[in-house]
């Protein structure tokens, strides 16, 4: 079986090749930035316009106007991907989590098991949250939401987690259907 660095995924799809001109730019940002190309968006590049749809959502939610701080928004992503067991997720936002912080056991802690982390309690509803929509979305009630509300969440801030969480759990599910795998680079990153 090919490694990380060989393939993004068990699946043999090929890169566009040339990438366009816009494509290339992205890439050679995310060198720049992360000193390599996330195998998530070589996986996606054998359609550049999955690839431009993936990317608009997650840097939307991930990086675009948010109460949510970033670490936040990786917290719920290392929860979520944590409960459906995203070996890729768990890696590459887990290392995000512990460069965020600064705190490399919090990383752990969140990948493990975000129960035995030490969150304030705002935090620690956000994370029960998102794993509720993880678990059982169908059973999310008023309650539940204003539960978030009496921790100083807004309703815009309620629509941000479950779009995290519930994009997570999407991303989650195609990473491991696809056997994608995370860089090697990630697992040293802030430790």
């Amino acid at each position: 079986m090919a490694t990380s660095t060989d393939r993004p995924t068990a699946l043999d799809l090929p890169m566009v090749d040339p990438l366009p001109e816009a494509t290339q730019r992205y890439f050679d940002i995310c060198t720049e930035k992360l000193g390599m190309i996330p195998n998530v968006l070589t996986a996606h590049a054998f359609d550049i316009d999955k690839l431009n749809t993936f990317t608009a959502l997650y840097n939307d939610l991930m990086l675009g106007d948010s109460a949510l701080s970033k670490l936040e928004r990786e917290m719920i992503a290392v929860v979520v991907s944590s409960i459906n067991g995203c070996f890729y997720c768990l890696v590459a936002h887990g290392a995000a989590v512990r460069a965020l912080s600064g705190d490399p056991m919090l990383g752990e802690m969140l990948v493990m098991n975000y129960r035995v982390a030490p969150l304030d309690p705002r935090q620690r509803a956000m994370l029960d949250f998102a794993a509720k929509v993880t678990r059982a979305s169908a059973t999310v009630e008023e309650p539940d939401r204003q539960a978030l509300r009496d921790h100083g969440f807004s309703d815009r801030d309620i629509w941000d987690i479950a779009n995290v969480a519930a994009f997570f759990n999407m991303t989650n599910r195609v990473a491991s259907a696809t056997g994608m795998r995370p860089n090697d680079d990630y697992h040293a990153q802030a430790r």
